[in-house]
């Protein structure tokens, strides 16, 4: 099966979904593992992977999407993801990290809710 083939919603939920796991088990790995000083650049690097995909996967959906509001709000969200992301990579600074678990799941439910409701039928309602 190709990824072009995939529905872009259910890569974005799925990616979105894989994202709020890998943030949430970073701290209970580092728990466990507490003998490592530092993290391991391969897991640091998995935040910039998730936010690749999750950016095709947004920009794919809002090629189908028939609700301009639900197209607007992926965009928000992952810029919100990203800004979280980076911020905490550079230090920048500190939120919760429920916001972030929050932003991802977010995502995740709007990439659903599109593919349940928001369909284009035809090629027509896509185009602006």
């Amino acid at each position: 099966m190709k990824i072009s083939t995939i529905h872009p919603d259910n890569i974005g939920a799925t990616i979105s979904t894989l994202c709020v796991i890998h943030c949430f088990a970073t701290p209970f790995l580092f728990i466990t593992q507490s003998y490592m000083i530092v993290v391991p650049g391969w897991w640091q690097a998995l935040n910039y992977v998730f936010l690749a995909l999750s950016l095709f996967a947004v920009y794919k959906t809002s090629q189908n999407s028939s609700n301009q509001i639900v197209k607007t709000l992926l965009f928000v969200f992952w810029g919100i993801l990203a800004s979280l992301l980076i911020s905490e990579e550079f230090e920048l600074f500190h939120l919760p990290e429920f916001i972030t678990y929050l932003t991802g799941l977010t995502l995740a439910g709007l990439h659903i809710y599109n593919k349940k409701y928001c369909q284009c039928v035809d090629d027509e309602c896509c185009v602006d």
